[in-house]
């Protein structure tokens, strides 16, 4: 790990932002049992906060939950549009499951104080 992100995360700014990728994942993680709304508080979040992650290696989870949210929303509106054809539900429950892995893994990359890969 570069040391420039170690001496990141000990200050308070920097412990407080990887405090607040943690939420973006809790909201993520909720918006399974609840619907889209806590996904949508988490990448509303994810651009209100860009500017203060930019350097550090946090912005790299940032540009991870951001990309999980649009990927889901697209995977989302195709397989609510295409449950008329029932395979729609196929790719409901896939996306549902890629959501599920994209939030693990980067969570568990986040406690490890990590960078996501690109």
């Amino acid at each position: 790990m570069n040391n420039e992100w170690q001496k990141q995360i000990k200050t308070p700014i920097g412990t407080s932002l990887q405090r607040l990728a943690t939420i973006v994942y809790a909201l993520q993680a909720v918006s399974l049992f609840t619907g889209t709304l806590t996904l949508f508080a988490g990448v509303i979040i994810n651009y209100v906060r860009w500017e203060d992650v930019q350097g550090s290696w946090i912005e790299s989870h940032f540009r991870w939950q951001t990309r999980t949210f649009w990927y889901t929303l697209l995977w989302m509106v195709i397989g609510g549009i295409t449950t008329i054809f029932l395979i729609g539900w196929v790719v409901l429950l896939a996306v549902s499951l890629w959501l599920i892995y994209r939030i693990v893994k980067g969570w568990v990359y986040l406690s490890e104080q990590r960078p996501m890969p690109s």
